[in-house]
């Protein structure tokens, strides 16, 4: 593996440089997150038609719930390196980092209910982060193997157990409803928790060897090409709906809402499939920096290293400018109109590469880790991110 030149020195802009792209680093985790947040900026400012493979214009369309799940595994990936990677912590390190990682679930809680708050029309990932966080706190002593058993039995259930809670409160009304806000139901953590569990057991392996990120990318393409040839060729029945919007077949709709790969469904398929694709591009994405291009990718890696503020710049940037522009910031399809994406994801990339370089760990991020430390004192936990 082609290390990252390290800096030595004590200064600021010293640490900054090797917390970027020092030889330790994983950097491949960074650009993962790095195209995580790109795309999620994409599905939130781009209009985009549906995948057609035939018109190569929607292909873009890729990136519409398929970011979110990779964004949810890489949190796995990331809980699974602060706490010891392929050497979890163990005794009184283990029961600190379990209580730090409650303290980072309430400050994401509270950071994402105030961007709620700005208005800005997406549903905020945060808070489903949070309840995922709080899901990982008793699973951080767990091996990689029955972390992903535990993950394939979740995925033939818990999009049932969904399906039931749409269906009692009103066919999808939970999502917008004030407690499913709260808890990110947009994201729901049965299924959700899936995701973060994968990337948990992913994380406990040794990313730095080759043979796991080629593993990671061959198994994750197999899931990913099984799930969707699945839904291709055993499609769910088709659903109609009445005035109301409730589904006139009940049982076609719980079929469908079950067996299917589409964008956000929290189906079986799509989380076969696009979990599939997550850990295929993390192991990618590792595979990558062990080379030359990944000083190419230098503003994404710089991005990943602080995902937390990068995507809440974006929410409060998007907040501000449609204000300004248009007097609210609930016009989702006017702010659109403004083509924003380029502009803003430029300069949020700009923004957390200068801070990268020059201070090191974002602010956000900071914070969070700060925060945990000072509430929760304890022996210091080896980082491998």
């Amino acid at each position: 593996m082609a290390a990252s030149p390290a800096v030595v020195g004590g200064s600021a802009a010293a640490r900054a440089w090797n917390r970027l792209a020092g030889a330790k680093r994983l950097g491949g985790i960074d650009l993962a997150r790095g195209l995580a947040l790109v795309g999620m900026f994409a599905a939130h400012l781009l209009t985009i038609d549906s995948f057609d493979v035939a018109e190569p214009s929607t292909w873009i369309d890729i990136v519409n719930g398929r970011s979110a799940i990779l964004f949810a595994t890489l949190a796995g990936v990331s809980i699974a390196l602060v706490t010891g990677g392929a050497t979890p912590v163990v005794g009184v390190a283990r029961r600190v980092a379990r209580r730090r990682l409650g303290i980072r679930a309430g400050f994401l809680w509270i950071l994402g209910v105030i961007l709620i708050f700005t208005g800005v029309p997406i549903y905020v990932i945060l808070p489903a982060y949070a309840v995922l966080f709080c899901l990982a706190m008793p699973l951080l002593g767990v091996r990689p193997r029955a972390l992903f058993a535990i993950a394939a039995i979740l995925t033939l259930t818990m999009p049932f157990l969904v399906a039931v809670i749409e269906a009692i409160f009103g066919w999808g009304e939970a999502t917008d409803s004030a407690l499913g806000l709260l808890v990110g139901w947009a994201y729901p953590f049965p299924v959700w928790s899936i995701f973060l569990i994968t990337g948990l057991a992913l994380g406990r392996l040794d990313l730095s060897r080759t043979r796991v990120q080629t593993s990671a990318v061959v198994f994750g393409a197999i899931a990913a090409i099984v799930g969707y040839t699945l839904a291709a060729v055993f499609p769910a029945p088709p659903v109609t709906y009445d005035m109301t919007g409730a589904p006139t077949d009940a049982v076609a709709w719980f079929l469908a809402s079950v067996w299917t790969a589409d964008a956000h469904s929290g189906g079986i398929l799509e989380v076969l499939a696009s979990g599939g694709v997550a850990v295929a591009v993390i192991g990618a994405c590792v595979l990558i920096c062990r080379t030359a291009l990944r000083w190419v990718f230098l503003p994404l890696r710089a991005a990943g290293t602080m995902p937390l503020t990068a995507y809440s710049l974006q929410v409060l940037v998007w907040a501000v400018w449609s204000q300004f522009a248009l007097g609210t910031t609930t016009d989702l399809w006017g702010f659109r109109a403004l083509e924003p994406f380029w502009p803003l994801t430029i300069a949020v990339l700009l923004v957390c590469m200068v801070w990268a370089l020059v201070v090191g760990r974002g602010p956000l991020e900071n914070l969070s880790n700060t925060l945990s430390r000072r509430l929760v004192p304890g022996p210091k936990i080896t980082r491998l991110e």
